[in-house]
């Protein structure tokens, strides 16, 4: 079902409504059109405080790009920008006159004092109404937990707040704020993740934090398909979600095993064939369905990558909800990704430097009325992830991805306003598409993410629940 408020507002009419009566304007957001298509673009602008430790790999991998590079000067306190590099031109802050910027970075790892906070105040007031509609803000940190001193952590902490600040401040334009925690000696793993933030592939991921680690990454050597040579199980896959997944993951280079229900056979089979890969049709809570995926999977000389997409929603409110509606919540969205992985690994079918994504959700954060058994299992698959990723070797990476208000069939048979709601309570005003999570999955396959393992990612547009 189409958002038809989104349409409406988006007219001449509309828009003189939302501006009388105060209403979310949300605007169309840009996403990936052409996999050639540059990263970055536009005049993008550049900033350090003090003792920045990332700014001269941020300058490398931006000066490939197809971006017009500036770095802040004019202020002691930014005087580490021009560590951007000699691709980068100065420019003095305050600006002169509006700028047109369609990103702006600024490396925050050097910040020990809540006083030093005040460089990264100076760039953003400076910079952030010259902010270009779809426009980009990304932040590099430290992990708070690397600070030893409390006033270190505490201003490595206050990026947080800053940052989600920032993305409520500036959605209203389709823009949107993250922040990368880089570990110490970890710079050369910031390609993948910069590619990522910076560019449309992460039109709907706002608000959000990752943390990158050391890790024997290997170099992306073709950024139009990343994946290239690599073979992917994708469970759901038949549609929704799961067939986005399968899809984006094909683009960009990985055969495709895709898995649904025996119903969804003869779809399953159709979108497979359309992407040159596999299927099975199998129910995964069988107890029989971990072995059969592996035996398919020896076949085909091992595994790289990992996507626990199949879900199923059986809502009602705990005093009204039936055992075995907990008990098919449970079993689906979190039992069986367990299950399967543990005889994938027992089996040693993933390759080295292999990925695991499970797809968890915003009500695995925030609750749900209605969906404590659903919730319970998404909830579980972060612990889940986070517990497994201390485990891991052979520079395996397991992450999680929580998907929003997602526009799906299963978000079609809302009603009304309860959609609606989904819709709007988000720092964007709307509703994301199947893309957005596929994106994001993509780029935790990616060769070059190997630095990202525990994290959990929201696709919510930043929805206030759970922020």
């Amino acid at each position: 079902m189409s958002d038809l408020y989104f349409k409406l507002i988006n007219t001449s009419l509309g828009q003189t409504a939302a501006n009388t009566l105060g209403l979310p304007a949300p605007v169309p957001l840009r996403r990936l059109k052409r996999v050639d298509q540059p990263f970055i673009e536009g005049d993008v602008l550049l900033g350090a405080a003090g003792g920045g430790k990332l700014i001269s790999e941020v300058g490398r991998t931006l000066g490939a790009s197809a971006a017009k590079l500036y770095h802040a000067s004019g202020d002691k306190r930014l005087v580490d920008s021009a560590k951007a590099g000699n691709r980068t031109k100065p420019m003095v802050l305050p600006l002169s006159k509006p700028g047109n910027f369609s990103a702006l970075v600024f490396d925050a790892s050097g910040i020990k004092t809540p006083d030093e906070l005040s460089g990264m105040y100076q760039f953003f007031h400076a910079s952030i109404k010259s902010l270009a509609q779809h426009g980009r803000v990304l932040v590099l940190g430290q992990p708070v937990k690397n600070c030893r001193k409390p006033a270190h952590a505490a201003a490595q902490q206050a990026l947080d707040g800053f940052v989600r600040s920032v993305a409520k401040e500036i959605g209203n334009k389709g823009a949107t704020a993250n922040l990368l925690r880089v570990a110490t000696g970890a710079q050369s793993n910031l390609n993948s993740s910069l590619r990522f933030f910076l560019s449309a592939k992460s039109a709907y991921v706002s608000g959000q934090v990752a943390q990158i680690d050391k890790s024997t990454s290997a170099a992306v050597s073709n950024p139009v398909a990343p994946l290239t040579g690599k073979l992917a199980l994708v469970t759901g896959a038949a549609r929704g979600i799961g067939l986005a997944i399968a899809q984006t993951l094909s683009r960009d280079g990985a055969t495709v095993i895709g898995v649904d229900l025996p119903a969804a056979r003869q779809e399953l089979h159709q979108q497979m064939q359309s992407l040159k890969g596999h299927a099975l049709a199998l129910d995964i809570t069988e107890a029989d369905t971990p072995q059969v995926i592996a035996t398919f999977i020896e076949q085909l000389g091992g595994l790289d990558l990992l996507i626990h997409n199949a879900g199923l929603t059986r809502d009602k409110t705990l005093g009204n909800m039936p055992e075995q509606s907990w008990n098919a919540a449970i079993s689906v969205n979190l039992t069986a990704a367990m299950a399967i992985t543990e005889r994938i690994q027992r089996h040693e079918l993933l390759h080295a430097n292999g990925r695991i994504v499970c797809l968890s959700s915003v009500s695995g954060i925030a609750g749900n009325r209605g969906q404590s058994n659903y919730a319970a299992a998404k909830s579980g698959l972060i612990g889940y992830v986070q517990a497994e990723a201390r485990q891991l070797k052979n520079g395996t990476t397991i992450n999680a991805v929580a998907p929003g208000f997602i526009e799906t069939n299963m978000t079609d048979a809302m009603p009304i306003a309860v959609r609606e709601a989904g819709r709007r309570i988000n720092s964007l005003s709307q509703g994301g598409q199947p893309v957005d999570v596929a994106e994001t999955v993509s780029w935790l396959c990616s060769p070059g993410s190997g630095g990202l393992n525990g994290n959990v990612v929201r696709v919510c547009g930043q929805s206030l629940l759970g922020a």
